[in-house]
């Protein structure tokens, strides 16, 4: 085996092409026969051909005399070719989350390239001595190293070794990296006269433009060492766990030697042939005089010893796939990162791209687990559910799950459809939203200025006539008849609190009808609500019912323009891009505006806080204030729930990918569990508490903002309750009565009673009967009758004097109030 320049005999396997072995020469013998011996000379005569014409090449810069024709080839030869770019060589890309974490990775060839400073000074040498030991004394063309394998060539028979240096494998791994075509490829690794002289061409141009330092750099960075390695550091990292300033002296030794033939000397494949290998590159260096012989015979005696790091390309591989996925759909269908897909995806695989994006790993998890653990991957219902997490007031999504595994659907627990999204990030068509659409009719009653207390009778029928679409046309069937989910109720009045907390079917429709078809649209169009599949809303009276199919990530950014105070933020996952240099890229930017008054929104927030103590989704808080709201299907074909905290929103869906109304969730069993019929409160709800609350762990709690005062304009909307009778009771006591049934009291000026003695309740107003919670009951204290002994004692002048003050007990933790005479 030589000791110097490795040649063309080595070309296919250092550029990531087939792997050819070494060939034996071939010897002319006795036994030789005659067609042999034919195909042998003429054989020759082809070698005595590139022979000459490769000397004549090693002589063609400085043969400046032999005419004009000599001169003008000379000036071909030495003039920097115009197609020559050193740009472009692929580089992995990688997608990180928020804390700079690692996502996933994509490459076209796994490669990390890194300066020469990162790059082992060993592993340098190492390289160099087995590789073109001369590389720093001469140019492009190795004089010596051509003539050596002229000579091995002619005396073997066939082409065993080529005279490339460094630069010329350099310049033939640049020209194979950057082929777009299987012609281009076969240009780049033919053993011809022609592409020989293009590569010498082009190692004359490159050692033109770049320091010796430079091109070693560069090849070091492109050169393949098998197992799918490309350049030093991601080697490094391959094989050994490593960056490539840390090898050592038989690490970078064994990684000198596969470069020839990658396959051969795979040191995973084949390492009693890779340790061979790793021998003659430390028996090289030492002849070479650049290694002590004591230090490569203990390089020797060590047996190769890998630490392998498999790094795999796309995101199945992820521990967080489906957003992986989303981001992936981002860049190759967003046209900022490319006009067309062949660039796109150029650009992520081949680009370097370090992706810093906005998934907050800890709601990553957290949401994982969830939906892994209320809806297995492999559950015996073959139901899903996927969940996406919005930061309110950025639109940045913290995270998006499914349980399933990314991967081909006909394997059970696995799937390519990304249920968390739209149609453009993860070919799902979307899901009937049920009654999270509620909200978005609240929103718009609220704007127009229903006060809390607005009450109207939900029947416990509903024919829907009498709406309008927003083009001013009659929709609705005459003969249809909508009646109350199972989770609602009907028959008699609620308000838009008492509504919304029961989900109350026909309330909302009435409720709709009173807003406005149009209106009800329009405002969750505001909010950034449009069917998955890419289309507007469809505009029926049952909207509010939710049957347009909606994705989980948009229902969240919805939401989170209610926590936000009416700010809506178009969802994003990209933060910033930087290329291989280090240069940003453009991303899109947020996408934010003022949706909704903030009062609105905040009165918005009020009610549906009471969705998770008193509603439908009573007992899912998750200690600190939220908000949200339960949707359940027609016939349990999906459920669904959407909730919130001023700090971060979620929207989580569980369905049948099957078709929910083939396969509905009512008497639902699922891996020995069995739930009966499957509401937004049954299993979505309980995903969401989960995730919220582990989302969210660590982090301090805020508040939502009081809604406007006008909202309270007929009360507090909750159901009216009994008002307890306290006349003729000690006004300490009265008051004590009315607290405990959830009423504020306020003490006004005596009166005289007949029937009252003095010191106790003569009136209340409102009187008894019922009222709503939280209203204030005025009482009034008898100061007694005139006509009676143990009225006022008369003053000054005859008029009764003053009432002595009554003690009102202390509200808990409060000072106790003394009530006026």
């Amino acid at each position: 085996m030589p000791d110097g320049a490795d040649g063309d005999a080595g070309d296919r396997a250092r550029g990531g092409g087939a792997p050819v072995p070494p060939r034996r020469r071939r010897v002319l013998t006795s036994s030789t026969t005659r067609a042999e011996k034919a195909r042998a000379l003429r054989g020759l005569g082809a070698l005595g051909g590139l022979a000459g014409l490769l000397v004549a090449l090693m002589l063609l810069p400085t043969a400046c005399t032999a005419g004009v024709g000599a001169r003008d080839t000379a000036r071909w030869f030495d003039s920097e070719p115009v197609d020559l770019t050193t740009t472009g060589v692929p580089q992995r890309s990688t997608i990180l989350a928020a804390d700079g974490s690692t996502i996933a990775t994509f490459f076209y060839q796994n490669r990390v390239d890194v300066p020469l400073a990162k790059i082992a000074p060993v592993m340098r040498r190492a390289v160099v001595a087995i590789e073109d030991s001369r590389f720093y004394e001469h140019g492009a063309i190795d004089p010596q190293g051509t003539l050596r394998a002229l000579a091995s060539n002619l005396s073997s028979g066939e082409v065993t070794q080529g005279g490339s240096g460094i630069t010329q494998q350099y310049v033939k791994n640049l020209l194979l990296t950057q082929a777009d075509s299987d012609e281009e490829r076969e240009a780049a690794t033919a053993i011809t006269a022609a592409r020989k002289i293009r590569e010498l061409r082009y190692a004359v141009a490159v050692e033109e433009k770049f320091g010796k330092d430079e091109i070693l750099r560069r090849y070091l960075n492109i050169a393949y060492y098998g197992d799918g390695a490309y350049g030093v550091e991601a080697a490094s990292r391959h094989y050994f766990s490593k960056h490539a300033s840390e090898l050592t002296l038989p690490e970078a030794a064994l990684l000198a030697g596969v470069i020839r033939y990658p396959y051969a000397y795979d040191p995973i494949r084949h390492p009693g042939e890779a340790r061979q290998r790793r021998d003659t590159v430390l028996d090289r260096m030492v002849r070479l005089g650049w290694l002590d012989p004591a230090k490569a015979a203990a390089a020797k005696s060590r047996p190769i010893q890998l630490d392998i790091d498999n790094v795999r390309s796309g995101c199945v591989s992820s521990k967080a796939p489906f957003f992986c996925d989303y981001v992936q759909r981002e860049i190759l269908t967003n046209q900022v990162f490319g006009k067309t897909a062949k660039d796109r995806e150029k650009l992520l695989n081949r680009g370097g791209l370090t992706i810093r994006t906005t998934m907050d790993p800890q709601a990553q998890k957290a949401a994982q687990r969830a939906v892994d653990k209320h809806v297995p991957p492999k559950n015996s219902a073959h139901k899903a559910a996927a969940e996406a997490m919005v930061e309110p007031g950025t639109g940045e999504i913290k995270a998006m799950v499914v349980d399933r595994a990314l991967g081909p659907d006909k394997k059970r627990g696995k799937t390519w459809i990304n249920f968390a999204a739209d149609a453009s990030h993860g070919s799902s068509i979307g899901m009937q939203a049920g009654s999270t659409f509620k909200a978005f009719t609240l929103a718009a009653a609220l704007d127009e200025g229903m006060p809390f207390g607005t009450r109207l009778m939900a029947p416990r029928e509903f024919t829907p006539v009498g709406f309008r679409n927003c083009d001013g046309d009659r929709v609705g069937d005459p003969t249809a008849s909508l009646r109350n989910a199972a989770d609602g109720e009907g028959g008699k009045e609620f308000s838009l609190v008492t509504g919304t907390h029961h989900s109350v079917n026909t309330f909302f429709l009435e409720l709709e009808k009173k807003v406005g078809l149009c209106d009800t649209v329009r405002m969750a169009e505001r909010l950034g609500m449009k069917q998955a599949n890419g289309k507007p809303l469809e505009e029926y009276p049952s909207f509010t019912l939710g049957f347009n199919p909606v994705s989980p990530l948009r229902l969240a950014a919805a939401y989170a323009a209610f926590a936000a105070r009416g700010e809506y933020c178009a969802p994003i996952a990209i933060t910033s891009i930087k290329d291989a240099a280090g240069h940003r890229l453009k991303v899109p930017g947020r996408d934010c505006e003022q949706a909704i008054d903030e009062g609105v929104a905040d009165a918005v927030n009020y009610v549906l806080q009471g969705v998770l103590t008193k509603g439908t989704a009573r007992g899912m808080g998750i200690g600190r204030p939220a908000a949200g709201k339960t949707g359940t299907v027609d016939n349990f074909s999906a459920a669904w729930f959407a909730g919130y905290t001023p700090d971060l929103a979620a929207a989580v869906w569980v369905g049948d990918p099957r078709g929910g109304y083939r396969h509905p969730m009512e008497n639902l069993c699922m891996d020995g569990t069995c739930y009966g019929a499957v509401f937004g409160a049954t299993i979505p709800a309980p995903i969401w508490q989960q995730s919220m609350s582990g989302a969210l762990r660590g982090s301090d709690a805020s508040s939502f903002h009081r809604p406007p005062s006008f909202y309270f304009s007929k009360g507090s909307g909750e159901d009216r309750v009994k008002v307890p009778d306290v006349r003729g009771m000690e006004l300490g006591e009265a008051v004590a009565r009315l607290r405990d049934a959830g009423f504020t009291t306020n003490v006004s000026t005596p009166v005289e009673s007949d029937r009252y003695k003095k010191g106790t309740v003569a009136e209340m107003s409102p009187g008894p009967g019922s009222a709503e919670p939280g209203s204030t009951i005025t009482l009034r204290v008898s100061k007694g009758s005139k006509k009676r002994d143990g009225g006022g004692r008369p003053g000054p002048g005859g008029r009764p004097g003053p009432t002595p003050p009554v003690t009102i007990p202390p509200l808990p933790g409060g000072p106790a109030q003394q009530a006026p005479a």
